[in-house]
């Protein structure tokens, strides 16, 4: 785990895009609050994803605080980054994924959860190990010997939940054949279908994605985890934190929410990360001299 002085020698120059999109509710504002947010695809991807959430969250919270509030957008590249700008308190506020945000907050214990996302109702959603759809694989302990993808090294299904429950099967770094950190979900999918490595890590929703698209792929267990939680920097006004906490309690917006990918806002606490920081307290005990290697 990196701590505190691993973010201040981070090179900022490789990972900020720097983009900076005004999203007043209306016009002059009184109250000037920073999201940031990374971005694993296109940057102009995630300001289409995001742009109307700031919108209305902007739009609510200038109701709720009686005054006119603007939600600035900043885009970093890569998760380090955007764990390095809610420390380092560049951005007010910001959206992470489990282990990023068990990173940031043991760097940062001053971070607080907004709220969680919801998806049908609950604060939970699932991961996938899935082999070729034509494997004869059917456990976990059927890949001792084989070759794993993850997804990237913070990842807290790709990684860190994923070698948690080959470690508890009996599998550890040195059992497999060979691993890589492939980076993004779908990638691992892919090189699962391609029969690049026997088997791999990814999210349900990206799973489905990948099946429904004619990727040969199917699933041979499901890792349950939290859902991302939005969070505070460490000293941020607490008007401002019980204001803006509302106005995404109170967003429902179908719109809004459509874009976002999730249902809607549900509060959240620090406890609802325990098996997260299991798992990655747990990981140093997944490896051995095992070789590691990088996707190229």
């Amino acid at each position: 785990m990196n701590n505190a002085g691993a973010f201040h020698t981070a090179k900022m120059s490789a990972a900020v895009i720097a983009l900076s999109l005004a999203l007043s509710a209306t016009g002059h504002a009184d109250i000037s609050i920073k999201f940031g947010t990374y971005a694993p695809d296109k940057p102009s991807a995630m300001v289409k994803q995001l742009s109307p959430s700031l919108k209305e969250l902007s739009r609510l919270t200038s109701e709720i605080l009686a005054e006119p509030v603007q939600i600035q957008l900043k885009i970093v590249r890569g998760y380090g980054a955007g764990i390095k700008q809610i420390v380092d308190g560049e951005v007010d506020f910001t959206r992470v994924g489990p282990a990023s945000y068990v990173e940031a907050k043991d760097a940062s214990p001053g971070i607080r959860i907004l709220a969680v996302e919801e998806k049908r109702g609950k604060k939970t959603f699932n991961g996938i190990i899935a082999v070729h759809r034509d494997s004869p694989l059917t456990t976990l302990r059927d890949l001792r010997g084989k070759n794993f993808g993850f997804g990237n090294e913070r990842s807290t299904l790709g990684r860190y939940f994923a070698q948690l429950y080959l470690m508890e099967a009996g599998i550890r770094s040195a059992d497999l054949g060979s691993f890589k950190y492939l980076g993004r979900h779908d990638k691992v999918g892919r090189a699962v279908g391609t029969k690049l490595v026997d088997a791999g890590a990814l999210e349900e929703t990206t799973f489905h994605k990948l099946v429904k698209a004619g990727v040969p792929i199917r699933a041979i267990i499901k890792m349950e985890n939290s859902t991302r939680p939005w969070i505070a920097r460490s000293g941020l006004n607490d008007r401002i934190f019980k204001g803006l906490r509302k106005a995404m309690l109170d967003l429902s917006n179908k719109k809004v929410l459509k874009a976002l990918r999730f249902d809607g806002f549900l509060p959240g606490s620090d406890a609802d990360y325990v098996a997260t920081r299991r798992a990655i307290k747990e990981n140093k005990k997944f490896f051995s001299p095992a070789k590691v290697t990088s996707a190229q």
